[in-house]
């Protein structure tokens, strides 16, 4: 399997360990979601399965079988970003209508993450950004030109201007990639689902039914 070049570059400074085994069909899930997607975003997936990277959840295009957690995907979450983006009206200078949003990323603190499918070729989709907290008088939408993979890679590097979301969390600070099989076993286990250490707290997460 050939990796994209900024799958490289990002897992140059993300841990990968606890990457999952999921095979997704492409085929199947571009009919079902009516679209080509961008071929980072799918050697990302094919690398290293559906997971998190800190608080930052990837989204799969459609369900996996991971109690709990089957309705967190594209299909499942582009209703949602498209009502935000048609009730603020967009990101400021765009005029695409919210069915041209595709969401590829959630969290950070309810930040939402997408595409702008503003191009035939998926891979041309500049990376828009829903900020939860932004300064009095900003928008929350915000266009970044250049794929989910080098947002990524650029934000845990502090490549851009400021933090291009309204949660530092993952600005500057570069966190694991760990699957969602591998949290649940976390949490199973009484640890903490991202740091992997002891967690007093598991057995209140409200997400994994045990």
């Amino acid at each position: 399997m050939t990796i994209h070049a900024d799958v490289e570059a990002l897992l140059r400074i993300v841990p990968a360990e606890h990457r999952g085994e999921e095979r997704i069909d492409w085929a199947a899930a571009e009919a079902a979601l009516g679209t080509q997607l961008p071929s980072d975003y799918k050697s990302l997936l094919d690398t290293c399965g559906v997971g998190d990277i800190g608080e930052l959840v990837v989204l799969p295009p459609l369900s996996v079988d991971v109690p709990d957690l089957g309705d967190c995907h594209m299909g499942s979450m582009a209703p949602g970003l498209r009502e935000l983006w048609e009730r603020e009206g967009g990101a400021p200078g765009i005029s695409a209508g919210p069915e041209a949003v595709l969401p590829w990323g959630t969290g950070c603190n309810a930040n939402e993450m997408g595409w702008l499918m503003t191009d035939a070729d998926p891979d041309k989709w500049p990376v828009v950004a829903w900020r939860r907290h932004v300064s009095y008088g900003d928008s929350h939408w915000a266009v970044f030109n250049c794929g989910m993979v080098q947002f990524l890679t650029r934000m845990m590097l502090a490549e851009f201007d400021e933090c291009p979301l309204g949660d530092a969390s993952l600005w500057g600070r570069p966190a694991p990639f760990v699957s969602w099989r591998e949290q649940r076993r976390r949490l199973v286990a009484g640890l903490d689902p991202l740091a992997g250490e002891p967690d007093p707290y598991a057995d209140m997460y409200p997400i994994f039914d045990k």
